[in-house]
């Protein structure tokens, strides 16, 4: 691991408006989810709001393989879909439940954030796999401060996690965030509690737990992407882009509405 990065005022500021639009496209998004829409759809929606405001899509093109960049500018990811679904002519059905994972550059900085939306009535322990990913983010976000480790954060969303029952993905974790839509350091979402480099105000981190029904073992699809529980069973996925300080931590990828510890 290199060293984290630790933001100044002027790249906060910055990094607030890449999250505040951010936060604006799932709001749209999500207002969209209904049975009959098509992810294609939902994707184009995003990408057109993004570049009105001035953004650029931070998925699009992005990716290590050259030769199979990421194609859209939205992650959406259905039922046993994790993360890095692919948005196509499929047409969401009531029941399903979609994760929605977007990233914005703007100003040359990024914010990164995914929510998992039920599309129509979906059964009660899928409602209660959505409840508890959603509030497992707000557990580890409130150890995202200063003097604390960064596998405080890595813990608390382990165990609240575990102890509902549900797994949370081991092969993909959290990610610093800043100047680049990846940085140092990762964070995982499983760990040991007083391990992991010491947190200083001014570093920023993508948080973002996936939480599987059943098995936390996942595959991968023969399209280089879209990653699946090996088991077929749902998966929920909840992120935020949050700063460190010394009190509470600031999350970054919200419309200015709402408060820190809400989605």
């Amino acid at each position: 691991m290199g060293k984290v990065p630790v933001k100044n005022q002027r790249e906060i500021a910055l990094m607030r408006e890449a999250g505040r639009i951010v936060a604006e496209v799932l709001e749209l998004v999500g207002s969209h989810v209904r049975p009959g829409v098509s992810t294609a759809e939902l994707d184009r929606i995003a990408e057109e709001y993004i570049r009105s405001q001035g953004g650029l899509p931070a998925f699009k093109g992005y990716g290590p393989d050259r030769d199979n960049p990421f194609p859209a500018t939205l992650c959406i990811s259905i039922d046993d879909a994790v993360v890095h679904g692919i948005p196509d002519r499929r047409t969401l059905e009531a029941g399903e439940i979609v994760s929605v994972d977007v990233g914005v550059s703007k100003g040359g900085y990024f914010g990164d954030a995914a929510r998992t939306f039920p599309v129509g009535a979906v059964s009660p322990e899928v409602t209660r796999l959505l409840q508890v990913t959603r509030e497992s983010l707000h557990e580890g976000i409130a150890r995202a401060k200063a003097g604390n480790h960064l596998h405080d954060v890595s813990a608390a969303i382990q165990a609240y996690v575990e102890a509902a029952g549900f797994s949370v993905v081991r092969d993909l974790c959290g990610h610093g965030i800043g100047r680049n839509l990846h940085e140092d350091p990762s964070v995982p979402n499983y760990g040991i509690a007083g391990t992991g480099v010491v947190l200083k105000a001014g570093m920023t981190l993508a948080i973002e737990p996936m939480v599987n029904a059943g098995t936390y073992r996942v595959v991968l699809d023969d399209d280089g992407w879209t990653v699946r529980t090996a088991d077929g069973k749902p998966s929920a996925h909840f992120e935020h882009t949050v700063l460190v300080t010394a009190d509470e931590a600031e999350i970054l990828t919200t419309n200015g509405e709402t408060g820190s510890h809400k989605s």
